[in-house]
């Protein structure tokens, strides 16, 4: 038989396709040359599988070392349970997973909780649109009025282990905290307090209290700030208080003028009436003195007179003729009867006042 049509090839082999020959001499190298590769990386001695140990467990214990950001706090958790303490910024170590966990939160970050109105923003949308939350925003004030207040809490991590650990849900803790704390500060002043100069110590009051209510929680909140956002009245009767608004501004109006009138009447009342006193005492010293004056004369010439009576006759009767002829221009007449009664007139004073001249 003819072996050139087997397509086993020709050979010693009769046509057999299992050639034990060549074919098997291939698989034998070809298996031999892949157990050396394997052997390659096959760990040859148990020096070399403890040194493999070693570099593992170093390995192991590095990964312990971890990182703290100036913005953020350590949380370090042993077999999930927090030791108590937080680490601040820095290279730290603690034990590696899975014994130990670190969790490094941020803690400068600016937290706000809007209380009495949401805006877009809360709903993680861009628009300027607010809601206003009635049930939230209507509180009673002192004199019995009600107020609509709307406020925002701005708040950051002081303690992020109690932040964390120590309550359920900060957030709507702060949020349930203020509205309560807001109420009760609303509910001791009066409304015309809190819409006119009220609102400071209002702020002031409300972040104090909440800070000490968060503080007796352990929360590790700090409260940064409380902002008054509104405070009106309610729409329903918005108008009707502005009505009472104007009257009281119409009424302070009228007070500080009449006030105003009277701070310049009185004053110049009061300094006439001073300036009338002052005449009238001056006056009166001046007419006392002159009496006294008179009086004192008087008694020194009586004493003149009754140590010389006819010299102080005398003098006493030559002043009077001098007051009573000084001053207008005379015509003496002699009426003697030695004569006709008529003496010519000589004008003196013209005389001498031609002679001046």
């Amino acid at each position: 038989m003819d072996n050139s049509d087997n397509p086993w090839g020709s050979g010693n082999n009769n046509g057999n396709p299992w050639d034990k020959g060549s074919s098997n001499r291939d698989f034998e190298d070809t298996i031999k040359k892949a157990k050396d590769r394997f052997d390659r990386f096959k760990i040859g001695s148990p020096k070399n599988l403890s040194m493999l140990i070693i570099a593992g467990i170093i390995f192991w214990i590095a990964t312990g070392f971890y990182r703290v950001e100036p913005d953020e706090q350590g949380i370090e958790l042993l077999f999930g349970k927090w030791n108590g303490s937080t680490t601040a910024p820095g290279l730290h170590y603690f034990f590696p997973s899975p014994i130990g966990k670190t969790i490094t939160p941020k803690v400068e970050a600016i937290r706000k909780i809007n209380i009495g109105y949401r805006t877009a923003s809360d709903f993680g949308q861009s628009s300027n649109a607010v809601r206003d939350v009635i049930e939230e925003s209507l509180m009673l004030t002192g004199d019995q009025n009600i107020a609509d207040v709307d406020f925002t809490v701005l708040y950051k991590i002081k303690d992020a282990g109690n932040f964390l650990f120590k309550i359920r849900n900060p957030e709507e803790t702060v949020k349930s905290m203020a509205e309560s704390v807001m109420r009760e500060v609303v509910g001791q002043k009066q409304l015309q307090y809190l819409l006119t100069q009220g609102r400071q110590e209002v702020e002031q009051v409300a972040r104090i209290k909440l800070q000490d209510i968060m503080d007796e929680y352990e929360s590790g909140i700090l409260i940064q700030n409380v902002q008054l956002q509104k405070v009106d009245p309610p729409d329903q009767v918005i108008d009707a208080f502005d009505e009472v608004q104007r009257a009281r501004q119409d009424k302070t109006r009228l007070q500080n003028e009449a006030e105003a009138y009277l701070n310049k009447i009185v004053p110049n009342a009061r300094g006439e009436a001073a300036k009338i006193v002052e005449e009238a005492t001056a006056y009166k010293e001046q007419v006392v003195k002159q009496a006294q004056g008179v009086a004192r004369n008087f008694m020194d010439v009586y004493e003149s007179y009754k140590g010389t009576q006819d010299v102080t006759k005398r003098r006493i009767y030559l002043e009077t003729l001098r007051e009573v002829l000084e001053g207008p221009n005379k015509i003496i007449l002699d009426y003697s009867g030695d004569g006709q009664g008529v003496v010519p007139y000589l004008p003196l004073n013209e005389l001498k006042k031609n002679g001046n001249n």
